[in-house]
């Protein structure tokens, strides 16, 4: 009571310890109760803690930016092999939206995927050819064919299964989890960014796609690359010390103080949270980003690439040991799926790219016992047509966007392993079983980070926005 000068201003020990004997109590009484508050972190995101027990302490998304042909790697259909040529049945199209690119075809005919499956493990899994290495770890994998997106077009569908909306300025899926539940490490972000170097063509890749929208800006991915200085503007400028960088940094939080009094802009704060951070990594990053120290036997494990800084492989090494040190979310990109022609070689060399790799971190994860926490996704934003693009002939054909099937596979982190969820029809080309939405996808994820995905929002102009908007719903079947 305040105002009415009722209080103590001096405390002793002994006043202390006989005043909170009680609240000390409950606290203890309340942890055995609610073992969730064991999982508290005061300085972690803006949920204190998960909603519920987590399976999974973090992530590793292989993205696979193009669209992989789902038919020439995973959904196998021997009825594409015994119609090849023949015309796609108007009772399966069903009228469904095509690109520019194929809505002026007069005929379309189907492909047989080019390349042999085989099935794999005691899960009967079938894998292409192409990945044999994948279809060695298929019972480890849950792989989901029934997945389905609204958007036809690389920009919009990326955009869409990274953010939960077609339109950029969304918050990605990293950068909610960073926002949600913070980072485990306090000198390495929550969300980190990896993209395979040197890839030729195909369609670009912006940085809205892991970006922080309209949340506070300390929550974007922050982006590792292969040079010297994996992260930009994180050493001194030549001429600066260690000691004199630090004064800078307490004196910008000083003036940003001042300026956050007057105005109350909250991105003020996120900037000092940035600045902060990037004094921390100038430590933290040399470390986790130098692989000499890595053991041969683990570059054979993922493969000779590995050794080539910027690669898909040397990525995914690299997103093992951000991992190891405690960043939640480790989102790799890898582009160039795009095949509207030319697909068989092209996929063979895309496969190829990534096989050995994808593998190897599953395999890497297990014998260290983290893939029982850890969550690794594998695809790509959307699928492709059955049938071909322009002419067909049997060494040179490609395939279409297709957001209406496509597959996924995911391993470790609470998810059911050794199991294909969901199936299209005869011809890949509609789900028929088990339908995943992108937005049953976010949400499923999110749950097996503890998080409900219809509480985790963000009040921005007048609503409260969410990953999955006012869609989702978690997917039983996936998990363990």
């Amino acid at each position: 009571m305040h105002h009415c000068n009722q209080f103590s201003k001096n405390y002793s020990r002994r006043d202390f310890l006989a005043r909170t004997t009680l609240g000390l109590g409950a606290a203890a009484l309340a942890s055995l109760i609610d073992p969730m508050n064991a999982l508290a972190d005061p300085g972690g995101g803006v949920l204190g803690r998960p909603h519920f027990t987590p399976k999974a302490k973090r992530v590793i998304y292989l993205f696979q930016s193009g669209g992989p042909s789902q038919l020439e790697l995973y959904d196998y259909k021997e009825t594409l092999i015994k119609r090849h040529g023949e015309e796609l049945p108007d009772s399966i199209r069903k009228g469904q939206r095509l690109t520019g690119m194929t809505a002026g075809q007069r005929s379309f005919p189907l492909v047989r995927p080019h390349f042999g499956y085989a099935q794999h493990g005691d899960s009967g899994a079938w894998v292409s050819e192409l990945l044999p290495h994948i279809g060695g770890i298929s019972d480890e994998v849950c792989f989901v064919k029934s997945m389905y997106t609204d958007a036809i077009n690389h920009d919009p569908a990326v955009t869409f299964i990274q953010t939960g909306s077609q339109h950029r300025g969304r918050p990605s899926i990293g950068a909610w989890l960073s926002y949600g539940l913070g980072s485990e490490n306090e000198n390495l972000p929550a969300f980190c960014v990896l993209l395979s170097e040197g890839r030729p063509g195909g369609q670009p890749l912006y940085s809205h796609v892991w970006g922080s929208g309209f949340l506070p800006s300390e929550h974007q991915g922050i982006e590792f690359r292969a040079s010297k200085d994996p992260v930009l503007y994180l050493n001194n400028p030549p001429g600066i010390a260690d000691k004199d960088r630090k004064r800078q940094l307490d004196a910008i939080k000083e003036l940003g103080a001042l300026q956050f009094d007057a105005v109350a802009d909250p991105e003020i704060e996120s900037k000092i949270a940035q600045y902060e951070m990037a004094y921390r990594m100038q430590t933290s990053v040399p470390d986790v980003t130098d692989l000499r120290e890595e053991p041969d036997h683990i570059f054979d494990l993922y493969g000779e690439d590995a050794r080539t800084p910027g690669t898909f492989a040397a990525n995914c090494l690299l997103a093992r040991r951000l991992a190891e040190r405690g960043v939640s979310f480790v989102q790799l990109y890898h582009q160039d799926w795009d095949q509207h022609g030319n697909l068989p070689q092209d996929i063979a060399r895309m496969a190829k790219s990534v096989d050995q790799a994808s593998a190897g971190l599953v395999r890497d994860l297990k014998q260290r016992g983290m893939l029982d926490d850890t969550l690794v996704i594998w695809g790509g934003e959307f699928g492709r047509t059955n049938y071909s693009q322009g002419r067909l002939s049997d060494d040179n054909f490609g395939r279409d966007h297709h957001p209406s099937a496509f597959t996924v596979w995911m391993a470790g982190g609470g998810v059911k392993p050794g199991i294909t969820y969901g199936q299209t029809d005869e011809f890949g080309y509609n789900v028929v079983e088990d339908p995943v939405h992108v937005h049953d996808f976010q949400a499923t994820l999110m749950h097996l980070l503890g998080v409900d995905h219809e509480r985790l929002n963000f009040r921005y102009r007048g609503r409260r926005f969410r990953l999955t908007d006012v869609h989702g719903k978690v997917v039983p079947g996936l998990l363990a």
